[in-house]
């Protein structure tokens, strides 16, 4: 037998056809990104571009808006300039149109571990996990509309109707098993975000790269089982008849990708059907596991069961796990958006998922799994580091900001506890470094050997990939 290397494309795929086990490899290599695989709807070979430094992500969504200098962006200037007006001759551009006064954090800051990362109050577990953290200070959004600044924050347009990161890594590097989807979605257990479903869609790849939701709290997903039991064989003959059927419609009607991510759903979801309980029945885990995330807590449990279900989630396959904190924007808040009070606001939200978030990382290092994991916490903006209304300062909130705000990253290939990129003196405006959101998609992909211009999708006469037309890759924060 010639090595692999030694056959050429069509040698090695007339090979292939005369064994189940040579089929069996083939099919193993193609997964690996070994073999390229020739598909008529993708325009980049199954598997990365260069070495990967991570493998999979988790990816952290703070709905509403983090503010950033009441959390990991440390402003001494303007806790002394508390209770004065910007100093500035331009006119804040705010969602509102009302320009308070300047006021300092709810929670203080204090440098942590052996890093020194100033990490506020508002976090304290995850200041406890300081040194694990890559903190970017000095974002920059195109705009302070919560639901187009989320639509850019996950696919880099401010539109609806492009794929979102979590699609364009399944779509460039598959899955890691047969069992689960490449790109699993858990939402707030409260509602969705503002947008729904769009948040995770495919756009115009494939429709197999959408997001598969699945629950942190209840039944993990709908009809994962019959409503009634069936007879010994019965489903199994369901299943083929139906399979059968469909392959004869394909074959009868030419290439449909709804109809071809049809059959592959149903081909799924039948695999799903044993693998879904069993990743996401938590009682599994130890107790002193179950009780580092919080699930034995009110008030952390439901963030806390999401990030465990992630955990287990990346060690089953699955590339991309999206957690999403906050949903819709109204009365009551149920997210991030601190425009009344920012201290019962961010109060309440920073303690339903602080613990589990810190638990997540602490337990992914632990496990060997950080090294080849990428952990991502993004919000869409931030909020400003004067208030809202003019007419009150105590107890105040805070208007949007798309003109600087902080995410972190976490895990494979970033330098540690550092700070990249700063805001001006008060926290309103990326001065230094500073990073829009193709930046930091171009990064992600680069640490998950994807080179982000040559990621790309024709659609509509044009080339499409995640960055757009521009974007550039972080490198001081690598390792």
């Amino acid at each position: 037998m010639l090595p692999v290397g030694l056959l050429d494309r069509r040698d090695f795929f007339s090979w292939t056809r005369h064994g189940l086990g040579s089929a069996a490899l083939a099919s193993l290599l193609l997964r690996d990104g070994t073999v390229a695989a020739s598909s008529p709807d993708r325009s980049t070979a199954l598997g990365p571009h260069f070495a990967p430094r991570a493998r999979r992500v988790i990816h952290i969504c703070l709905v509403g808006a983090l503010s950033h200098v009441d959390s990991f962006d440390y402003k001494p200037e303007l806790i002394k300039a508390h209770g004065k007006s910007l100093n500035s001759s331009e006119r804040p551009d705010v969602f509102f149109g009302q320009v308070g006064l300047l006021r300092k954090p709810d929670w203080e800051f204090k440098r942590r571990g052996k890093s020194g990362l100033w990490v506020s109050d508002l976090f304290p577990h995850l200041a406890g996990v300081a040194d694990e953290l890559t903190v970017i200070r000095s974002m920059y959004a195109e705009t302070s509309n919560h639901t187009p600044a989320t639509f850019q924050e996950n696919s880099g347009f401010r539109l609806n109707g492009f794929p979102v990161l979590g699609a364009w890594l399944s779509h460039g590097l598959g899955c890691e098993t047969d069992n689960l989807p490449a790109f699993v979605v858990v939402p707030d257990v409260r509602e969705y975000p503002a947008g729904g479903a769009i948040n995770w869609s495919n756009g115009f790849l494939p429709a197999r790269h959408q997001g598969v939701v699945l629950r942190a709290k209840g039944t993990p997903l709908d009809d994962l089982a019959p409503a009634r039991p069936l007879q010994a064989g019965a489903e199994r003959a369901t299943r083929e008849l139906l399979e059968s059927m469909n392959r004869r419609h394909l074959e009868e009607r030419g290439p449909s990708d709804p109809l071809a991510a049809r059959i592959h759903s149903y081909e799924l979801a039948a695999r799903m059907q044993l693998a879904v309980p069993e990743a996401a029945d938590l009682e599994r885990e130890t107790a002193a596991t179950q009780s580092m995330y919080g699930l034995d807590r009110p008030e952390t449990s439901d963030f806390g069961r999401g990030c465990l279900l992630a955990r287990r989630l990346l060690e089953r396959g699955v590339r991309f796990v999206q957690l999403f904190s906050g949903g819709t924007f109204g009365s009551p808040r149920r997210n991030w958006d601190g425009h009344e009070n920012m201290a019962a606001n961010h109060g309440q939200e920073a303690r339903r998922i602080d613990q589990p978030v810190a638990a997540l990382l602490r337990d992914l290092r632990r496990r060997g799994m950080l090294d080849e994991t990428l952990v991502l916490c993004t919000t869409e903006f931030g909020r400003t580091p004067f208030t809202q209304s003019a007419a009150n300062i105590v107890g105040a909130g805070r208007d949007h900001n798309q003109y600087g705000f902080s995410v972190w990253l976490a895990g494979a290939g970033l330098k540690h506890g550092i700070a990249y990129g700063a805001t001006d003196e008060v926290g309103w405006k990326a001065v230094e470094n500073r990073v829009h959101w193709n930046d930091f998609h171009a990064t992600v992909l680069h640490l998950l050997g994807l080179d982000h211009e040559r990621l790309t999708f024709y659609h509509n006469g044009i080339q499409r990939r995640l960055t757009n037309v521009q974007g550039n890759v972080l490198k001081d924060i690598l390792a």
